[in-house]
């Protein structure tokens, strides 16, 4: 499979050869959901968020009052749920673990949709090169505002770029990913992906091997 192949000018250069296994796979829109859910299950800490139970709020030892003949309803701890300053119930704990397992087979297959998906819809294309003496967003700018159109955009790298990844930070739709943490939410969440030459090729080597 080929995909556009463009220069730092934004100028279209041809097409480059990619892999099919990755960018011409079949697309299964269950595992993609799969991946983004454990993905962002991941994600949460459940170490937060944290209430106390009414066995750990202090205070409460001694009955307010006793059991009969007041006319009262019975009560034996002012931290009772219902009381002002009480324990909460069913609240969130930090001993809850929100991690999900996916075998890396189909974490792999879910990839591949995303990018088979994105190619078939003509979203992804390849840079040739980025060479800059020094960041410079109005420049890199004038290079996203040349290639094909989109609300925003997924560059991936081949390797840490300081100076195309600062050129590119002050852009509210453009974000930088190296290949080795692309992931189906990125892929999903902007418009068009932008692979550098190189970075194709690393791509090749860590998810087909």
């Amino acid at each position: 499979m080929k995909i556009d192949l463009y220069t730092q000018k934004g100028e279209k250069k041809g097409s480059t050869d990619v892999a099919d296994a990755m960018f011409k796979a079949p697309v299964n829109d269950e595992l993609i959901r799969l991946a983004v859910v454990r993905q962002l299950a991941n994600r949460r800490n459940g170490a937060i968020a944290h209430v106390k139970q009414r066995g750990e709020v202090r205070g409460g030892g001694r009955k307010p009052w006793r059991q009969k003949g007041t006319g009262r309803a019975r009560v034996g701890s002012s931290r009772n749920p219902v009381w002002r300053s009480g324990g909460a119930v069913f609240g969130p704990r930090n001993t809850r673990n929100y991690e999900l397992n996916m075998p890396k087979k189909q974490r792999r297959m879910a990839l591949f949709s995303c990018l088979s998906q994105k190619a078939a819809d003509k979203k992804v294309f390849a840079l040739d090169a980025y060479k800059a003496d020094a960041p410079k967003t109005k420049d890199f700018a004038a290079l996203v505002g040349k290639l094909p159109e989109g609300r925003s955009l997924l560059v991936v790298l081949d390797q840490k770029d300081e100076v195309l990844q600062k050129s590119a930070n002050n852009l509210p739709h453009v974000k930088t990913i190296l290949v080795d943490y692309l992931n189906p939410h990125d892929l999903l969440r902007f418009d068009n992906v932008m692979f550098l030459e190189a970075s194709l090729k690393k791509a090749e080597e860590l998810f087909l091997n």
